[in-house]
């Protein structure tokens, strides 16, 4: 914080919650010197350039405050911190644009924030802490990072029950629709293991540049602590509900491969049954003279005809359940 007196009361340090503020809403507590928390959603270039001069921020930083579709990261300028941070969305369906991607500048004047898609957890923790006591600067950006990366919980969580019923659905009848949501479970997984990764490292390596920012009044850094403890929970998670997809994906197939084999049993003993019958009626069906000259009564055609095709279908079917084919 700039002077350390003007926010801080008594009971702790107020910070006021802006979202979307004009540009004289910024430069009033600017001029005040009270450290707050501006969040945009969705900013036009007009306001990013407005937000630019009255912080001076580096046009590097605009144009990356701009760009989305990034890597997480951390850069470090003259007087702040630009973070590249991501999120979830829980309420988004499997398949669905599940991340949420946050641009944040940090200072020992304000921590600014901005997205492009709506982002419940921020708009939830405004409405905790605005304009209420916290402990310091340090904590206000420790809770906006914990509330995008705690994210992650609740969406592995019900990933977690979605697998257990997966299986279940597999092993019951594994359908075609079984097999669509593992692959979009898999596309959640992906997708948060290619963010989840880099924000564990960065949090690893440079968490700790936040406290060492001018202005920043002195605070527990075990707060970026726990959040690469979450980050890493996080990351075990997911790689370990990516291998009981690829499990259930290896039951699915051997699932269909057994039930397709056993299709395929069954029409083999049909065919082979029919085999034998339809040698003894072409066969018999052919005009050789023994054949037209003797087998001419009922009794004779009821054991030669009749007989032999009964006892060909017994002889098989005798043959089969020894072999427990059926």
């Amino acid at each position: 914080m700039s002077t350390g007196e003007p926010a801080a009361t008594g009971d702790g340090l107020r910070v006021p919650c802006l979202v979307n503020p004009s540009r004289h809403e910024i430069a009033v507590h600017l001029e005040k010197q009270t450290y707050f928390w501006a969040d945009y959603a969705w900013p036009s270039d007009k306001d990013l350039d407005e937000l630019a001069t009255l912080v001076n921020l580096h046009p590097l930083t605009v144009q990356d405050a701009r760009t989305f579709r990034q890597r997480p990261k951390m850069e470090e300028y003259e007087g702040y911190l630009f973070m590249v941070v991501v999120g979830v969305d829980p309420g988004t369906e499997s398949g669905g644009p599940l991340l949420r991607e946050v641009h944040m500048i940090i200072s020992g004047d304000y921590v600014i924030t901005i997205h492009r898609r709506p982002f419940d957890a921020l708009d939830e923790l405004r409405e905790r802490y605005n304009d209420q006591p916290i402990r310091s600067e340090q904590f206000m950006v420790y809770t906006i990072l914990d509330a995008i990366t705690s994210t992650f919980v609740p969406v592995l969580s019900r990933i977690d029950d979605d697998i257990d019923d997966l299986e279940q659905e597999v092993l019951a009848d594994a359908s075609p629709e079984s097999l669509q949501r593992i692959y979009s479970l898999k596309r959640d997984l992906v997708a948060m293991r290619r963010v989840v990764s880099p924000m564990r490292d960065m949090f690893a390596r440079n968490a700790e540049r936040i406290a060492e920012l001018p202005r920043m009044q002195p605070d527990d850094r075990l707060y970026y602590r726990d959040l690469y403890d979450g980050l890493i929970r996080v990351s075990d998670l997911v790689d370990s509900y990516r291998d009981l997809l690829s499990g259930a994906t290896d039951l699915y197939l051997s699932t269909v491969a057994n039930r397709q084999g056993e299709i395929n049993k069954q029409l083999t003993i049909i065919a082979t049954i029919f085999l034998p019958l339809t040698f003894l009626t072409g066969f018999f069906g052919q005009n050789f003279a023994w054949l037209v000259g003797h087998i001419n009564t009922l009794g004779t055609f009821l054991i030669y005809g009749i007989g032999l095709l009964i006892a060909s279908v017994a002889a098989l079917a005798i043959y089969f359940r020894r072999k427990r084919w059926f």
